[in-house]
């Protein structure tokens, strides 16, 4: 094997070890907590917030909106926010994060990207400029860099539209 090779094959490896960190973290979460990644950043930033509009979450958290009601939906349906009528305007919805709630964001974990956003703080200011020009480059050698992604780690199905091909250079996550 050629040096050249060797050097894709590490890239490759550690693209592939990256994806495996994100997948064992949303499946813990989702064990443990019964909670995906989302819904937990969700939950934790109703709580910051203190009775936030879903518009005004769905910035927070950078996801889309109707990504975000679907999620209070699901957080309601399993009494750890409720929606309420703003005291203020009675025209708009805000979430509330109920008791049962809080007792969950007291039991839950960090989240994944929490202690890597740590982990990058403590680099040098170039040295994250470096990383972000690296990233941008491997996701547009993926042809990746229409996908739309939030900073919020995790792993899971990814609908594609027909026409998109998969995921070049065998990257998708594999099962245990």
């Amino acid at each position: 094997m050629n040096a050249s090779n060797e050097v894709e094959d590490q890239i490759v490896a550690s693209i592939r070890r990256i994806i495996r960190a994100i997948d064992l973290q949303s499946r813990r979460l989702q064990d443990r907590h019964k909670l995906t990644g989302p819904q937990l950043a969700t939950l934790r930033e109703a709580h910051r917030v203190g009775q936030p509009s879903v518009s005004a979450l769905a910035r927070a958290v950078h996801l889309s909106q109707p990504t975000v009601s679907g999620i209070v939906s699901r957080l309601e349906r399993r009494g750890l926010v409720v929606r309420e009528r703003s005291e203020g305007d009675r025209r708009s919805v805000v979430i509330q994060v109920t008791e049962e709630g809080l007792r969950v964001l007291d039991e839950a974990p960090s989240l994944l990207q929490e202690r890597f956003r740590a982990e990058l703080a403590r680099l040098e200011d170039w040295e994250r400029h470096w990383m972000l020009s690296a990233l941008e480059r491997i996701a547009s050698m993926m042809d990746a860099e229409h996908i739309d992604a939030a900073p919020i780690l995790e792993t899971g199905p990814v609908a594609q539209p027909a026409e998109e091909a998969p995921v070049p250079g065998g990257l998708e996550p594999q099962g245990d």
